[in-house]
């Protein structure tokens, strides 16, 4: 199918799970992730609809979103080693995995004056070794110790769940996310508003909105994999 037909089926999916969680399908954005497909595609996800496109290779991403200066709003989705955030800066909207206080620092040198970076602390609720972020119990902390870095804004918390078979077995730690975003965003950091969260891929993005997401990040479901 192509990426318009896959859009509407992912959309009534989305609503299906708000209607059973109480909530409003408009507070969902679906981030097209594109990292494994080419220009081509990722144009067609702009004239499907798609507001949100996810990159999480800097030069991949880099090359698409100068090639496309004008569309979409853009979110850099995956780790970031420091020494690449000059490249990547000034070409993203979002960043959603902020996970150590060396990337933080880099930031602030290299954001552009009187610019805000908007930033999704990433969390590894699961624990897996596998998985960037910090632990649950390290957040708050971490959060109050960006208060120091002012060309960024915490936007909210962003994990990646275990690939189960079974979308069910993660709902918890979409919940935890969930808990601990409202942890944050109840303590009114001017720094950290933390009204959004970033949880949910293909497999799993229902359970993710019915915990509450509201940007959920889709790759192969919506734009394939080549």
């Amino acid at each position: 199918m192509g990426v318009k037909e896959n859009l509407l089926s992912i959309q009534d999916r989305i609503r299906k799970a708000c209607e059973k969680s109480g909530r409003e399908p408009e507070a969902i954005n679906v981030v097209a992730v594109t990292k494994y497909v080419s220009l081509d595609r990722t144009i067609e996800a702009l004239h499907a609809g798609i507001r949100h496109i996810g990159e999480n290779r800097v030069e991949g991403g880099v090359e698409k979103r100068e090639a496309i200066p004008d569309r979409g709003t853009w979110h850099f989705i995956g780790s970031l080693q420091s020494k690449k955030v000059k490249r990547m800066i000034h070409l993203f909207d979002y960043l959603h995995s902020l996970d150590r206080l060396s990337l933080a620092k880099e930031i602030q040198k290299r954001h552009e004056e009187g610019k805000i970076v908007k930033c999704f602390v990433q969390v590894n609720v699961s624990g897996e070794e596998s998985k960037s972020g910090i632990s649950p119990e390290e957040t708050i902390s971490f959060v109050e110790k960006l208060r120091d870095f002012p060309a960024i804004e915490v936007t909210g918390l962003m994990t990646m769940a275990p690939a189960v078979d079974d979308p069910e077995k993660v709902r918890p730690y979409f919940r935890k996310l969930r808990e601990l975003k409202e942890e944050v965003e109840k303590r009114n950091y001017p720094h950290a508003p933390c009204r959004e969260l970033s949880m949910g891929m293909s497999g799993d993005f229902e359970v993710a909105v019915e915990e509450g997401a509201t940007f959920v990040r889709i790759g192969s479901a919506l734009v394939g994999e080549s």
